[in-house]
């Protein structure tokens, strides 16, 4: 993808409310480029599925635009909606089907069809072409509804908590196997998933949803070198810092934490200019589930 190239997806100053009164979200604007794995991280009732439904076109946007290969997603032609694969917190239809049945099934309806990617995924599963999927385990039958989500061979793929019923070994195979596979067929990816762990392996940019707000929109990269953990002991009758460039301090005892795009010098004016002792102050290394709790809180 070129730089003059438009964005897979592009959401202009999208805005959504639950009828007149709690805001979902407000002017929530992103592209994806091509090629790209991009997660969108919050908690439950942020509005990550809202999401995807306005995407889709299940849901009319109260504001805001939304294209996808550049076609209005209210108004998108059949040739562009056959370029999107869709998985929403699914389960595999027709389960007395075998793998072999289910796979020759769902082929007739897809021109573009990759039998090789749901084969591939089923030999990493182990399981024979002639086992029924109604036998299999939650998380094998999850991830035949993934297997079969691939061999679509769409330009876009669009994955709602792809990681449900999934145990740690299976999802782990599957993120693997995703990004490998979305890499070397360059496909565009668009999901969200409840286990931030994952989704650290896997995805380029992420946007963190609050309730009602955006918290962070950026490369993975650069939130995970940018966002910092600040630890320090202080007495435990001082006060916490009050300063909107520091997002959820807490303490226990004597010990506190804080969180700040800030640079610890910075950070240590902060504590300076509020008169907050402080002593052996030092950041802690986050993963991606670290960084989103700092970010959102724990509760």
């Amino acid at each position: 993808m070129t730089t003059n190239d438009p964005p897979v997806i592009s959401v202009k100053n999208l805005t959504q409310r639950y009828g007149k009164g709690r805001v979902i979200y407000e002017n929530l604007s992103f592209d994806v480029p091509q090629g790209r794995i991009l997660g969108l991280l919050g908690k439950n009732g942020t509005g990550k599925t809202t999401t995807i439904n306005i995407l889709m076109g299940y849901l009319r946007p109260q504001s805001g635009t939304c294209r996808i290969f550049g076609e209005d997603i209210t108004r998108m032609s059949p040739a562009a909606r056959a370029r999107i694969a869709l998985l929403l917190e699914g389960h595999v239809q027709y389960s007395f089907m075998t793998i072999s049945q289910i796979e020759k099934f769902y082929s007739r309806f897809y021109q573009k069809w990759n039998r090789d990617a749901y084969y591939g995924l089923m030999k990493k599963l182990r399981v024979s072409d002639r086992q029924r999927i109604s036998t299999m385990s939650c998380g094998q039958r999850s991830q035949v509804a993934l297997g079969l989500i691939l061999a679509q061979n769409a330009d876009l793929l669009v994955l709602d908590d792809f990681s449900l019923g999934l145990d740690p070994g299976y999802r782990r195979l599957f993120v693997d196997y995703l990004r490998e596979f979305a890499r070397a067929e360059d496909k565009t990816v668009f999901m969200t998933s409840h286990i931030i762990q994952d989704m650290e392996r896997l995805i380029d940019d992420c946007i963190i949803l609050d309730y009602g707000k955006i918290l962070a929109q950026m490369p993975v990269e650069k939130l995970m070198r940018t966002f910092t953990k600040y630890v320090y002991l202080s007495p435990e009758d001082a006060p916490l810092p009050a300063d909107e460039a520091i997002v959820n301090p807490a303490r226990v005892r004597k010990s506190c934490e804080v969180y700040s795009f800030l640079d610890a010098d910075k950070v240590r004016d902060i504590l300076s200019a509020q008169k907050i002792p402080f002593e052996d102050f030092h950041t802690e290394k986050m993963s991606l589930e670290d960084v989103f709790i700092g970010m959102t809180g724990k509760y």
